[in-house]
């Protein structure tokens, strides 16, 4: 019987150990032993069988974590690793070769930006951006040689919104591989692949733990997508630990609630905010105002948890923001049960120039809010008062 994503994101567990736990046990363990010699040479030498060796190829822990993750998703099969930057850049060396072509948004977080321009071409892999409010300007890029394509969306941290359906359509047209990053809405609220993504990302550090607890990534797609990354992750290392794995999976027990809670009080401080005297604009998807609101109601169930608005005053009046703050915390993560504030252009993306902040859409008094589970009250007075009321 088919179970709604609510109920398996809690029942979906390792198989019961021989105590008949209720809650799933953590496997920390970093490998697993054998009946006999004969069964340790076939562990080896068959990859068909579906045995653990060493927790840096699978954990049961981490396996659960998978499963959950790739039924939210729609998936067949997905892998973990350590952080979601992990994911995206095996996700990059797996499917890119020496003279191929990425095309990318130019909305994207800063680590992302610097390995499509820094490291990438290393190997002889070129990337072009193209502006998110603009997709139409897509086709006018692809190149003989392009073979992926990648988005965020919404992106971070400037919250724009892309037209998935429209994007799969032109990435099959051209035989591309089309990867979205859906951090920023978690699978409770987008579900990529139903809209045609060929493999999804998160960072699962951010509101898949929740509380800004451990790292980690992970990538789901169908099987023959995820079966050359998995060769990747096994060969190169930036596997999933089984403690983080487990922490994640409890987490995703609760994924739902909590995402439905961020965004009731995101929307409650966007609206709050608009129109304020010391801003110059503010952006969240489920507001008319977004520019691709239309778009954002019909791929997500809701707004998500961020929010971001520009200071009038640059650099400076977000730095005075920030030191005003009294119950907000200052720190770079986002997605957890505490909300934070950060100001990009002095922080995540501080290294880079003018030009390279303008190319991924940072400018100089973006504040980004990532809505806690506090009353939404609370959250708005403590803003209120940053900016001098």
């Amino acid at each position: 019987m088919a179970k709604h994503p609510e109920t398996n994101a809690v029942r979906i567990q390792t198989k019961k150990t021989g105590e008949k736990e209720h809650s799933t046990p953590l496997f920390l363990t970093s490998s697993f032993t054998y009946d006999s010699a004969e069964d340790m040479a076939a562990a080896f030498s068959d990859d068909s069988l579906d045995v653990n060796i060493y927790s840096r190829f699978s954990n049961p822990s981490v396996d659960e974590f998978i499963e959950k993750i790739a039924s939210l998703e729609g998936a067949e099969d997905g892998i973990a690793t350590a952080t979601g930057m992990a994911a995206i850049y095996a996700t990059f060396m797996t499917f890119l070769n020496q003279s191929d072509h990425i095309i990318s948004a130019s909305s994207v977080f800063g680590s992302t930006h610097t390995i499509l321009t820094k490291y990438l071409p290393k190997w002889g892999i070129e990337s072009s951006y193209f502006d998110m409010n603009k997709p139409e300007s897509i086709e006018a890029l692809i190149k003989p040689n392009t073979k992926m394509l990648y988005v965020e969306t919404p992106s971070n941290p400037g919250l724009d919104i892309i037209d998935i359906e429209f994007v799969s359509a032109l990435c099959k047209k051209n035989n591309i591989l089309f990867v979205v990053d859906n951090c920023f809405a978690t699978p409770a609220v987008q579900q990529p692949i139903k809209f045609g993504a060929d493999l999804v990302v998160h960072s699962a550090t951010k509101f898949i733990d929740g509380q800004g607890r451990v790292l980690g990534g992970v990538v789901v797609g169908k099987k023959e997508l995820i079966q050359p990354l998995y060769l990747f992750i096994r060969n190169t290392g930036p596997s999933m630990s089984p403690f983080n794995a487990w922490v994640l999976s409890k987490s995703l027990e609760t994924l739902f609630i909590r995402m439905d809670r961020h965004a009731a009080s995101a929307i409650q401080i966007a609206k709050a905010l608009t129109g304020h005297a010391k801003l110059s604009s503010v952006k969240y998807p489920f507001l008319e105002s977004h520019p691709q609101y239309a778009i954002a109601k019909k791929q997500m169930s809701n707004g998500g948890g961020i929010v971001t608005f520009e200071l009038k005053g640059g650099i400076e009046a977000g730095r005075n923001f920030l030191n005003r703050l009294q119950m907000i915390s200052m720190t770079n993560n986002l997605g957890d049960s505490r909300t934070i504030a950060s100001h990009p252009a002095s922080t995540t993306h501080s290294k880079l120039s003018l030009e390279e902040r303008a190319a991924v859409g940072i400018t100089d008094g973006l504040i980004r809010i990532s809505v806690g589970l506090e009353n939404a009250d609370d959250i708005l007075n403590d803003i209120l008062q940053a900016l001098g009321e």
